[in-house]
C-alpha cells in the first residue's frame, strides 16, 4: 500500500473514532480556517478533504441518532420501549 493510501485510510480511521461533538468541533475549526483564506493551497486542499470526511462522519452519526429516536415507542400505559428494527 502506498504512503498516500495508507495515510488516507489512517485519517479515515481517525475520523471514525471521533464522537459527533468532537468531529463537529473540528469541522467548525476547519471551516473557520478555510474562510480566513490564509492557508497555502495544499494545506487548504488537505483541510477540505478532512472536512469532507468529518461532514460525512457527522451525517452518519446523526442518522444513527435519528434512527434510535424514531425507534422509541410510548405505550398506552405511558411506558417507553424501543421498537425492534429490521
Amino acid at each position: 500500500m502506498s504512503d498516500v493510501k495508507r495515510s488516507a485510510s489512517t485519517k479515515a480511521a481517525d475520523v471514525g473514532a471521533l464522537s459527533f461533538e468532537d468531529a463537529l468541533a473540528e469541522l467548525e475549526q476547519i471551516v473557520r480556517g478555510l474562510e480566513g483564506g490564509q492557508q497555502k493551497l495544499e494545506d487548504a486542499i488537505t483541510a477540505y478533504e478532512r472536512g469532507a470526511a468529518l461532514r460525512k462522519h457527522c451525517e452518519a452519526k446523526l442518522a444513527q441518532a435519528e434512527a434510535r429516536v424514531a425507534a422509541i415507542v410510548e405505550h398506552e400505559d405511558g411506558s417507553i420501549s424501543t421498537r425492534q428494527t429490521e
